[in-house]
């Protein structure tokens, strides 16, 4: 797919590795949407407009989490951008980490309830238009804790690891549309999340590490547009982890 003058809907891109994909598609000469949960558009979103130049930046706020507000952004993005979305990048999410033993149902509940009920919602409100044009991309942003586990993160790994499953379910469903979903597992990324980890947690995640450092949201980035690029390759998750999970 030609990403050039394409509509991209990129979710919880206010900040993180969500912003740099949106920066890396505006880069790449695309419309691009930029999400967040607040009304109010972040201070980043006039660096972007400013990038943009030729294409358009927009900002919806809304909540993925609930079906209703997914199909209005979704509605909304479309009538500023003029066109339906041709790449939906489920990037939004949120943690609340602990034990299994001690994790509230509010806790297990909320995080798939964002993170994977919240990425079928958005994908659920692109598809009739996707399937239409018999074109789109979706990419699924999910986790190394879908992967292999992570202690402490029962709910954010069981929503990881069902928006793998998600993201093949859906690439087996609307191939015959060409429509092509994806999935990247991104590993330690340097982020505000993973800022807040002692030096002592970090020395030692870097030595589990083959490539022996932390990700840059930009590489994460940089998988996110050669997928939506690549028209050969649906159904897969490319894990971006500097070789923590190849074994």
């Amino acid at each position: 797919m030609e990403i050039q003058n394409k509509n991209v809907f990129v979710t919880g891109s206010t900040r993180g590795i969500g912003a740099a994909i949106a920066l890396a598609f505006v880069k790449a000469g695309a419309n691009v949407v930029i999400n967040g949960r607040s009304a109010e558009a972040p201070a980043s979103f006039s660096a972007l407009q400013v990038i943009a130049r030729k294409s358009k930046v927009a900002y919806v706020g809304g909540d993925i989490s609930s079906n209703a507000d997914a199909k209005r952004m979704v509605a909304d993005a479309t009538e500023v951008l003029g066109a339906p979305i041709d790449v939906l990048v489920n990037n939004a999410g949120i943690t609340r980490d602990g034990m299994a033993l001690r994790m509230s149902d509010d806790d297990f509940n909320a995080v798939l309830q964002t993170n994977l009920t919240g990425a079928f919602n958005m994908i659920q409100s692109v598809l009739k238009p996707m399937t239409k044009a018999r074109e789109g991309a979706i990419i699924n942003i999910a986790s190394v804790s879908g992967l292999i586990g992570n202690p402490g993160q029962a709910n954010y790994s069981a929503a990881k690891a069902g928006l793998i499953g998600l993201t093949k379910s859906i690439a087996h469903e609307y191939a015959s549309r060409n429509i092509r979903v994806n999935a990247v597992a991104p590993g330690f990324i340097e982020t505000d999340m993973t800022a807040d980890l002692s030096e002592k947690i970090k020395e030692t995640v870097n030595g589990q590490i083959p490539l022996g450092r932390f990700g840059k949201p930009d590489e994460v980035a940089s998988v996110v547009l050669f997928l939506a690029q690549q028209e050969y390759l649906t159904g897969q998750t490319i894990a971006i982890d500097g070789g923590l999970t190849m074994y």
